[in-house]
């Protein structure tokens, strides 16, 4: 009897020894890559939130680790590092790889495109996923929304900006489609990291600047360097966060775990558009009440001239190679019906209750 316990129990204690490991094997951490300095306000949390709902949502299955930028890759290397598989997943903004085509933009923000809502109803119910997933396959990667940005506001500028002429050989740091629009108005853009715009604008190496919105412009201390804030971002509507997993490394995933991903990107992408308006509403009121910043509104006329080089520059990049049209296409006609809908609906309801009524 002594013997059968002794051979039982080491029998149970062999299983134990061996079930730990194949538990071990069971977790797999994926490296998220991403284009953010550790900290920074908004991004760098959402990418940590990400990471931790997929871990959540597989039963730590799959362990995710964020990388911030610079800590594997560089902020615009993640794309190449998922592509080729040294990295699992990227998280960033999908115009910073326009270089690889310009099609990117659209899944980001175009001048007077798509707000946070209609880009998400492009993406999930409008036939934007799936030119999406077209495009990303050609680079190995399989892309989703995680996040907006939301309205963001036209820039600070250290003179009034009454007519278009304003604009003339003005020194503006403003990225992407948006500075392309502005060049055309007459404008010099710049491009400069955020950590240096205060420097720039108190030194008169610029005379304006754009960064994200009220939230980040306020921590940034934009506010000390130039006095006015013009609104309404026209170059930025809505822009979105995206993230993207290396395509060999999705199809070999089981349907729990693609399942458990579309979900908390999905789930992401809600919670971070709240967040940005929630930060932006407080600081605008900061801005307003304690710095005593004064808010002025574009005139139409510039607005006009705005939207006339927009729609200049986004179709000559919508119309530069065959892959970037079939999404310019589906963008634009997608665009076309839900300002339509938006008309009436958001638009409508927004003028209703600017109404001078007591509530």
């Amino acid at each position: 009897m002594k013997r059968r316990a002794f051979l039982k129990a080491a029998g149970i204690a062999g299983a134990a020894a061996f079930s730990t490991p194949a538990i071990a094997e069971d977790k797999r951490e994926l490296k998220m890559v991403t284009s953010w300095p550790r900290n920074f306000p908004g991004f760098a949390a959402s990418a940590e939130r990400l990471a931790q709902r997929i871990t959540m949502a597989t039963g730590g299955s799959l362990v995710v680790k964020v990388l911030a930028a610079e800590e594997l890759v560089g902020r615009y290397e993640t794309f190449d590092a998922v592509s080729s598989g040294g990295a699992d997943i990227y998280h960033g903004i999908e115009s910073f790889w326009q270089g690889k085509s310009k099609a990117f933009n659209f899944f980001a923000a175009v001048p007077f495109g798509l707000t946070a809502n209609e880009m998400a109803a492009w993406v999930y119910h409008g036939g934007g996923q799936e030119v999406w997933d077209r495009l990303s396959a050609d680079f190995g990667l399989k892309p989703f929304l995680a996040g907006n940005t939301g309205s963001q506001m036209g820039g600070w500028f250290r003179k009034e900006m009454k007519v278009v002429d304003d604009f003339d050989g003005l020194n503006i740091r403003i990225s992407g489609l948006g500075g392309d629009v502005l060049r055309r108005i007459g404008a010099a853009p710049k491009a400069l990291p955020g950590g240096e715009l205060v420097a720039a604008l108190e030194s008169d190496a610029i005379d304006a600047c754009e960064w994200y919105g009220p939230w980040l412009d306020l921590t940034l201390g934009l506010h000390k360097a130039a006095k006015y804030y013009y609104y309404p971002g026209f170059h930025e509507p809505g822009t979105a966060i995206s993230a993207a997993v290396n395509r060999k490394l999705w199809e070999g995933l089981s349907g729990e775990h693609k399942a458990a991903i579309e979900a908390a990107m999905a789930a992401e992408t809600t919670v971070t558009l709240a967040e940005f308006n929630a930060r932006n509403t407080d600081a605008l009121d900061v801005l307003r009440t304690k710095h005593k910043i004064g808010v002025r509104k574009f005139s139409s006329t510039i607005l006009r001239a705005f939207g006339e080089a927009a729609g200049q520059v986004v179709t000559d990049i919508g119309t530069s190679e065959v892959s970037t049209r079939k999404v310019y296409d589906s963008f634009i006609a997608y665009r076309r019906r839900t300002v339509s809908w938006s008309k009436v609906a958001d638009q409508g309801y927004m003028n209703a209750r600017l109404l001078p009524f007591k509530y």
